[in-house]
């Protein structure tokens, strides 16, 4: 990448410059930091890739994002790039994609606005940096997990706020896979809530929190504080992420049949899944597709070692119903047929060695649309026997992967507020057409802890390992289960390292699979 730039000025710069140091001399109300535009929620980057990578930033107002980057934490022979608008349409926020880098490189970046008004006047700069995917065989390191700021549990800066993203950033990782439940678009906050132990979580509280967010800018509004901790602020500022939704980014178990609580004036849930789309789009620095505006589902190459499959489990699936179709169709859709066939192609296609499937929901734990009555589902599972419904796809899916000769998948997944790994093994299986493999389940990253759900047979899933609330409890972040999963593959060998942890960063299970050969 060549950064250089000239340090010569010439004299119609000089006139430009002189004019614009009197401009601020006669309007000397304007050198104040609080006339300047500032960067008001710190910086993120993501879907970085080995030769480009997202970065975001949002004004406190309207105003244009300068971007710099360099490949020194000096700046020295910076690149500046293009002004981009950050305008009231897209709440102040704008992002810019990072091109021509150098593979397996720290990149710098630094972010600052200034005023549309007077463009003589920046405020300051924020910091970050990401690593590019590599073009050797080097380690690669990341973490994964979803569920942020569920149950009424927000920011208590007596309990140090967000604690596992302090501690997935000692870490170090690469990036973050962000199983999704993002924001809980539905959860509404109370100051204070009292635990079990007579002590009070503090909850840090803005206004639109104290409703169901039903506009964009509420459902910006629920993104927006979560940038309020300290901790997810600064892991943002170093770690990338890899974002995919879920159903707390628009209301709990939405779909297109989801009939929405009295507590919404909104009735119209597409409007209201609109709606939080426009928002998941603006706070997150995701790739924006040109084929189909608003698309969440995508690959990311991330060098030799590793290729991720980001899912979208939410857009193009069906409504939630018994789940028990036998024949595949509309009710049955979960991924959809295109983002099926999608996947299909890039998973034969890959010549990484190891396939992640980014997935927000679980494959076999049974999880109700209705808990209270046991009934309907909400994820792919629907009970013990063959597949049926929404399992169609997955068995079609895991059918594909052996006959192509697809090897070395491992699918990461979150949703259900609790650690497990569980193995696949097709001779416990009621369909019995698959390779087996891994998944693994990790989150809250801060919300509350779930209890371990029920287990379905058709896809021979064992349990291997399972951390969970006991059941029927009610478990704040400050009880410690909080789970992130961690994994590394070595760069010599090929091995992938998955460990699930908590908190506190205690190692709780690990494994070491070893890749087959292509």
């Amino acid at each position: 990448m060549k950064i250089g730039f000239s340090r010569r000025i010439s004299r119609r710069r000089f006139v430009k410059t002189a004019a614009g140091a009197a401009a601020v001399v006669a309007m000397p109300y304007l050198s104040r930091a609080a006339d300047r535009p500032a960067v008001s929620h710190g910086v993120q980057s993501g879907d970085v890739s080995s030769d480009s990578g997202v970065v975001w930033g949002r004004a406190d107002r309207p105003a244009q994002m300068l971007v710099e980057v360099a490949t020194t934490e000096s700046f020295k022979d910076a690149r500046a790039l293009p002004p981009i608008a950050a305008l009231p349409e897209g709440d102040f926020t704008a992002k810019v994609l990072l091109e021509n880098l150098p593979a397996g490189q720290e990149i710098f970046y630094r972010i600052k606005f200034r005023d549309l008004s007077h463009p003589y006047l920046a405020g300051e700069a924020v910091t970050g940096r990401f690593r590019t995917a590599p073009a050797d065989r080097r380690d690669v390191s990341f973490v994964w997990g979803g569920d942020v700021a569920g149950q009424g549990w927000g920011i208590n800066p007596d309990d140090g706020g967000m604690k596992s993203f302090a501690v997935m950033r000692r870490h170090r990782p690469d990036f973050l896979i962000h199983s999704g439940d993002t924001i809980y678009a539905d959860g509404v906050f109370s100051p204070e809530v009292k635990l079990p132990n007579g002590k009070l979580w503090k909850n840090l509280m803005i206004p639109e929190k104290t409703k169901v967010a039903e506009t964009t800018e509420e459902f910006r509004a629920a993104h927006k504080y979560n940038l309020l901790d300290d901790n997810v602020r600064a892991f943002n500022a170093e770690v990338p992420i890899f974002v995919q939704w879920d159903d707390h980014e628009v209301v709990n178990n939405w779909s297109a049949s989801k009939v929405l609580p009295a507590t919404y004036k909104v009735r119209d849930i597409n409007l209201l899944a609109a709606r939080a789309s426009r928002a998941f789009h603006d706070m997150y620095p995701l790739r924006e597709s040109l084929v189909e505006p608003g698309r969440v589902y995508r690959t990311i190459h991330y060098g030799p070692h590793l290729d991720v499959f980001m899912l979208d489990e939410r857009s193009y699936r069906g409504p939630n119903g018994a789940n028990l179709q036998e024949t595949y169709g509309p009710a049955a859709y979960f991924l959809g047929p295109d983002q099926l066939a999608w996947l299909k192609r890039g998973l034969k296609a890959s010549k990484a060695i190891w396939k992640v499937i980014a997935s927000d929901m679980p494959l076999s734990l049974i999880v109700y649309d209705d808990y209270a009555n046991r009934r309907g589902s909400e994820a792919f599972a629907q009970g013990d026997g063959p597949p049926r419904g929404r399992e169609l796809e997955i068995a079609d899916l895991l059918r594909f992967i052996r006959d192509n000769g697809v090897t070395n998948t491992v699918w990461l997944t979150a949703d259900v507020h609790y650690a497990a790994a569980h193995f696949y093994n097709p001779d416990k299986a009621q369909f019995q057409e698959f390779n087996p493999f891994w998944e693994f389940v990790a989150g809250p990253l801060h919300a509350g802890t779930g209890w371990q759900n029920e287990l379905d047979d058709t896809f021979g899933p064992e349990v291997r390992f399972a951390k969970a609330a006991p059941s029927g409890a009610i478990l704040s972040p400050s009880d410690g289960l909080q789970f992130f999963g961690h994994v590394r593959i070595d760069g010599a060998t090929g091995q992938m390292t998955v460990t699930l942890r908590d908190r506190n960063d205690a190692a709780l299970w690990s494994t070491t699979l070893n890749p087959k050969s292509i």
